[in-house]
């Protein structure tokens, strides 16, 4: 039987139910001829998906694993921040990546591209208008649903995502999110939505890598070689990345606070995000590539 919603939970969320995520269904689903997904797991709780990965990339794991969690009681935002998460009201999961010979600046990109499969996943299964705020969130109607960390370790890179599902507003990890149940949305399936996130960041990362289908674990073109369609690996710009980004962006074109490593502060207008990823403030000064830092959209 599924999980009761929480007393006190809001009527979205009490509408919602919290099935579990099923290993052996979404193995069938992903794990297919020419897949990027190798492996699928579930467990019932963990501190952190991300740190767990990290651990298993350290021993020497392929790309391809994917770990969901039906609880968090320690996972990790940027900037060191705890995040946590009830028992099956939201999605939270990380998957590993090894790009391989991907040049270093080019990999700015796979929290970006991690961020356009999941917008874009939100819209197609709930029709909500899920936006992206530069560098790691998803926005429906200007509150933060789904947030990624990117973390790297060697030649692999761990990518977490965690989104708000059926969450209550009593549920909610911070002031100011919403979940998928209070924004509206009408389908609330979490083995359904993820699969979707998860094949459209396979689709996006292969196009990206340039990996051909089935061919795993480093970039068989080479991160100087073009593929079939003209463009080199890593080319956000050619396998249609930095312009989908930019079409989901709630940041590109407001007025931004950046709060950046070391306390200084950047205000501008959001210009552009470049070939690494980075984003590009026009400030008084001229325009400034951000690579890492807190932005605020201001009215």
């Amino acid at each position: 039987m599924p999980d009761r919603p929480p007393a006190g939970a809001s009527a979205p969320a009490a509408a919602a139910v919290r099935a579990a995520l099923s290993e052996i269904a979404l193995r069938g689903a992903l794990i297919l001829p020419g897949s990027l997904w190798r492996d699928v797991r579930v467990v019932p709780q963990t501190g952190s998906t991300n740190a767990d990965l990290l651990a298993e990339a350290g021993n020497g794991a392929p790309q391809g694993l994917v770990l969901a969690a039906e609880s968090q009681t320690a996972g990790r935002g940027r900037m060191g921040r705890r995040w946590s998460s009830p028992p099956r009201a939201a999605l939270t999961f990380s998957v590993l990546l090894r790009p391989g010979d991907m040049p270093p600046a080019s990999r700015g990109w796979v929290p970006l591209l991690a961020g356009v499969a999941v917008a874009g996943a939100i819209r197609a299964e709930t029709g909500l208008d899920a936006r992206l705020k530069w560098p790691n969130d998803v926005l429906v109607s200007g509150a933060k649903v789904a947030g990624i960390l990117a973390e790297q370790s060697g030649d692999a890179i761990v990518v977490g995502t965690g989104i708000n599902v059926s969450t209550s507003q009593q549920e909610m990890p911070a002031p100011g999110a919403t979940s998928l149940a209070l924004a509206g949305a009408a389908e609330l399936d979490r083995e359904r939505l993820l699969i979707r996130v998860l094949a459209g960041m396979q689709r996006w990362y292969l196009a990206w890598t340039g990996t051909a289908p089935g061919a795993s674990g480093s970039n068989s073109r080479g991160a100087a070689a073009g593929d079939a369609s003209g463009y080199a690996s890593g080319d956000a710009d050619g396998c249609g990345l930095r312009p989908e980004y930019l079409r989901l962006s709630a940041t590109i074109g407001r007025a931004v606070r950046v709060s950046l490593p070391g306390g200084q502060l950047l205000t501008g207008t959001a210009q552009d995000v470049d070939e690494a990823g980075r984003l590009v403030v026009r400030a008084a000064s001229g325009l400034v590539p951000v690579s890492a830092g807190d932005v605020i959209h201001l009215r």
